[in-house]
């Protein structure tokens, strides 16, 4: 398997990626014998639901301390401490002190992770070669939604498990309820993402709030949930203003991702990301950094 690169932001160095559970994710998605459980158990709802089960227990509460040291989770950032947490659950929908992140100017990132962007949505079939075509369409569930938005930049930020798992407004404006889409429970590792594109994007569990702003017109933000997530939560009230850093929701236990779509002449992507993903790399973000003007 070709090991899974990324750029970090900060440095511009070149990363590997060694996503929890790889060697499952490998077989699942790279491995003729791993077809059958893939799409008879993995996919299915009841099993993330029931692992999300396992992970609320009082008894998960042990996996937390080994977690925190194995992907070097800085506590400091963290609201509370380790042994105030009930679970691992509740540790993995951890909230941060209010300083750890500082909201940037300009369209920031909803959540921690890593993003790929795209200016014109009709660059991502060329760019992912060994996958089926991505289509807004099967993304949101509407062809006529697509259709107000064909000419849309899109932002992926893409959720490890070791990252902040609560995701947050990326600009002021009035956030509509969430429109929830139907789907099953695939990964969104870089092994499962790769070969497959639309598949991860287009049939997992996944909802959109409609953001109407005053200059950037609307802007559509799209959590999609993954393997072993049990829920997607919204915090938020609907048909409010909300101001850019505001959160929003939180993933359960799993890897996840958030979606932006903005009309692409209302943004001009930040040029990292956009040569980064040009060069198919993922570039390492955090909740409030700039990513587009």
């Amino acid at each position: 398997m070709k090991k899974i690169e990324y750029i970090e932001r900060e440095s511009s160095e070149i990363k590997i990626e060694k996503p929890p559970g790889e060697f499952y994710l490998k077989f699942l998605y790279h491995n003729p014998l791993g077809s059958l459980p893939l799409h008879m158990l993995v996919k299915r709802k009841f099993l993330s639901s029931f692992y999300g089960h396992l992970m609320s227990r009082s008894s998960s509460k042990k996996n937390i301390a080994p977690f925190v040291e194995q992907y070097n989770i800085d506590m400091t950032e963290v609201l509370q401490p380790i042994d105030e947490f009930n679970s691992f659950n509740d540790f993995f929908i951890r909230k941060l002190k209010p300083s750890a992140r500082r909201i940037q100017s300009g369209i920031v990132s909803p959540a921690d992770g890593k993003v790929l962007a795209f200016q014109n949505l009709d660059e991502i079939s060329e760019f992912f070669v060994k996958g089926s075509k991505f289509t807004l369409a099967k993304f949101l569930g509407s062809e006529k939604l697509a259709e107000k938005h064909r000419n849309a930049a899109i932002f992926i930020i893409r959720l490890a498990p070791n990252d902040y798992h609560r995701f947050h407004f990326p600009y002021s404006g009035k956030a509509s309820a969430a429109k929830r889409i139907r789907g099953c429970y695939y990964s969104v590792s870089p092994y499962a993402v790769n070969p497959n594109f639309a598949r991860a994007f287009c049939e997992n569990k996944r909802e959109y709030c409609l953001l109407e702003t005053d200059d950037k017109g609307t802007m559509l933000v799209c959590p999609v949930g993954a393997t072993m997530i049990g829920n997607i939560v919204e915090t938020y009230t609907p048909e409010n203003h909300v101001n850019k850093g505001d959160e929003m929701g939180y993933f359960g236990f799993g890897g996840s991702s958030v979606a932006l779509i903005i009309d692409s002449d209302k943004v001009e992507i930040a040029a990292d990301i956009l040569k980064n993903t040009k060069d198919g790399l993922e570039t390492t973000i955090r909740m409030g950094e700039i990513i587009g003007r």
